[in-house]
């Protein structure tokens, strides 16, 4: 009797044993993750912080805290953005956070005027803060190393959407935009760059002003093409979005005769040529538009007085002071200031 009631607990010992290591098997190996979600680890994070967020995304606390501290994960997490998946494990999920495999985000770069609204707009996309990505913007080291000056670099990004990871260093980001300037900036394109006369930057430059004249991408063309009649003629831009950025005043609706004399490098009506570097980011349609601007003898446009955000061109001073009347007799009566 006493032999059966041993063979008995023998049995149900192994027994036991089997569960608690299927069990643990199971908690190891099995599903941890339900659903989909991304978790957004901080280059200034704590463990602690990390653990907070993670743990309400997954189930085996346990087995998860014990598989973390065989890993030593607690002094070896990556920072980065993570996607837990639906059937990872506590293993894959700790694996995960330990050699920092992460997944790309998407980064939208595009309707900025100034370094320190792209700074601003990174900052919300990517860890860094807006701070770290201004030094880089206005780095003289870092923009004479991709072959621009610390005034100048701003023209070397193209608006689109790119992947980044999300912990990417503000100067690499900028390292890998210049390499996308340069993908952007094919033979075909450089061919039509040559027809204009103009360089790179002056292309970039010239199409931040048309870009902040008019949002019409078929009339682009137009615009870009009144702009360089100018410059060949040697007469000044006269363009009102000059005398908005070299006042930083973006919020001004209507150009006054004393805004005209203010004093800056940007003034396209005190100084002839192009202002020194973009006066916003281009999109890329004006971009376009500058290297196919349209051959035709205007060289004065004013904006229509139906605001319908197109324009009326002129050949002569003449006619467009008579646009140029019809429209601000509209900004009277509409009482635009």
């Amino acid at each position: 009797m006493q032999k059966k009631t041993l063979l008995y607990l023998f049995v149900a010992a192994i027994v036991l044993g089997g569960i608690v290591a299927a069990v643990g098997i199971i908690q190891f190996k099995g599903s941890a993750v339900v659903a989909e979600s991304e978790l957004y680890v901080s280059s200034k994070a704590s463990y602690r912080a990390l653990t907070d967020s993670l743990m309400p995304r997954i189930r085996h606390h346990a087995a998860f805290r014990s598989y973390a501290r065989r890993l030593d994960l607690e002094n070896s997490f990556k920072p980065g953005h993570y996607v837990l998946k639906p059937g990872m494990s506590v293993i894959e999920v700790a694996r995960m956070l330990k050699l920092g495999l992460q997944t790309p985000v998407r980064v939208t770069i595009n309707n900025v005027r100034i370094p320190a609204q792209l700074a601003q707009k990174l900052s919300r996309q990517l860890d860094a803060d807006s701070t770290a990505f201004m030094q880089a913007l206005t780095s003289k080291s870092l923009a004479e190393e991709v072959g621009f000056d610390s005034v100048t670099l701003f023209s070397m990004f193209i608006p689109d959407t790119y992947e980044f990871y999300w912990t990417v260093s503000p100067e690499e980001l900028v390292r890998r935009m210049k390499r996308e300037y340069d993908r952007f900036w094919t033979e075909e394109r450089d061919a039509k760059r040559k027809r204009s006369g103009l360089s790179r930057l002056e292309v970039m430059t010239l199409a931040s002003i048309v870009y902040e004249e008019t949002r019409k991408s078929d009339e682009m063309p137009r615009i870009a093409g009144v702009y360089v009649n100018r410059l060949r003629r040697g007469i000044p831009l006269q363009a009102d979005p000059t005398v908005k950025y070299a006042m930083q005043d973006f919020a001004l609706r209507r150009i006054l005769y004393r805004h005209l004399k203010y004093p800056s490098p940007y003034n396209t009506y005190i100084n002839k040529g192009l202002p020194p570097s973009p006066i916003c980011m281009p999109g890329k349609n004006a971009i376009e538009a500058v290297l196919d601007f349209e051959e035709h003898d205007y060289i004065f446009f004013c904006a229509r007085p139906t605001f319908d955000g197109y324009h009326n061109f002129a050949r002569t001073l003449r006619e467009h002071n008579a646009n140029a009347r019809a429209y601000s007799a509209e900004l009277n009566r509409r009482k635009i200031h």
